[in-house]
């Protein structure tokens, strides 16, 4: 739990990070929070385990606790910069945006300003106080749509909360190679890519990973669903579709190289060809507001280069109809 004064939790050590390294084991438990911020707290005597103080590599044992109660200071060294927001919705606790494709979350190397992040100290400075700047979930830089961020602690608690709970719903427009016949779900651990680390895969050794899609539109070679998250890992739709054999549409990752049935005309080659990042929209949101306990939901439409290719698709099915004719 966190107050508006004090940043505070409790945890039992579960079996399965059990005769780890504390700092490891925390990181685990409280991936909202930095590495180096843990290891700051469990130095200061901050996060302790069964009320003794701990060196960040002592192990812990199952059944053992971690309490954590640190000060409220500036978690964030970045700059502020004027970005525009598209904001769908705010009060004190929770600020809602569109994110727009193109759009870094975080700052990183190579990605040291013109992020989310640099643009949210700007237009709500009360988030440099929170652990990574009030940002709980991520979109990737080319995925568009609908994000929360906490501007309160209390907000940034329940929101974490409800994340790792899987009771926050989070819904995906997806446009996929290959013709589905059916919704389905795909249950598959996901972790870091055995040789390539910048990519996602599934193995055995990755997190659980639940990616539940059911079918909107069936098109000649292509498919537009709509993807529902139990769980939130890195790239999760993405790897998942393209585990399946239905990569996106434009994902650079893990799409492969550009696939075109045969009959496709020039025009919707063109579209295919141009459309250079995913096919990935975050439409829809719902979480329990932190305060009131008020179930909140919020929709994105559909972005321009999205609504273009599903048009394109569609000409190009009839065209292929009209030619059988």
């Amino acid at each position: 739990m966190s107050s508006e004064s004090r940043i505070t939790a409790h945890f039992s050590i579960p079996s399965e990070v059990s005769d780890r390294r504390l700092d490891q084991a925390a990181a685990e438990l409280m991936p909202e929070h930095s590495r180096s911020r843990l290891q700051g707290w469990i130095k200061s005597g901050a996060l302790t385990v069964n009320g003794k103080k701990y060196k960040p590599r002592d192990k812990v044992m199952m059944g053992d606790t971690l309490e954590l109660d640190a000060e409220p200071e500036a978690q964030v060294s970045w700059e502020a910069e004027a970005i525009t927001l598209e904001v769908v919705y705010e009060d004190e606790h929770l600020l809602v945006i569109n994110k727009p494709a193109g759009l870094v979350v975080h700052p990183a190397a190579g990605h040291a300003d013109g992020t989310l992040v640099n643009a949210l100290l700007n237009y709500a400075p009360e988030v440099e106080n929170l652990p990574r700047a009030g940002i709980v979930h991520r979109l990737d830089k080319d995925t568009s749509g609908i994000m929360v961020v906490a501007r309160s602690l209390i907000a940034h608690t329940s929101l974490v909360d409800q994340l790792q709970s899987r009771t926050m719903g989070r819904e995906y427009e997806a446009i996929v190679v290959g013709t589905l016949t059916g919704g389905a779900t795909v249950d598959a651990p996901i972790g870091r890519h055995p040789r390539e680390r910048k990519k996602m895969a599934v193995v055995a050794s990755g997190k659980p990973a639940v990616t539940h899609y059911r079918l909107v539109e069936r098109f000649a070679a292509h498919t537009h669903i709509r993807c529902k998250l139990e769980s939130g890992r890195t790239h999760q739709i993405r790897v998942h579709m393209a585990h399946v054999k239905h990569p996106l549409i434009g994902d650079p990752l893990y799409g492969g190289r550009l696939r075109l049935p045969k009959g496709t005309t020039e025009e919707l080659r063109e579209e295919l060809a141009a459309f250079q990042r995913q096919a990935l929209h975050a439409q829809k949101l719902t979480l329990e507001h932190p305060e009131t306990g008020e179930i909140m939901s919020w929709e994105a439409p559909m972005p321009p280069d999205m609504l273009a290719l599903l048009a394109a698709l569609r000409k190009h099915q009839v065209e292929l109809k009209n030619a059988d004719v």
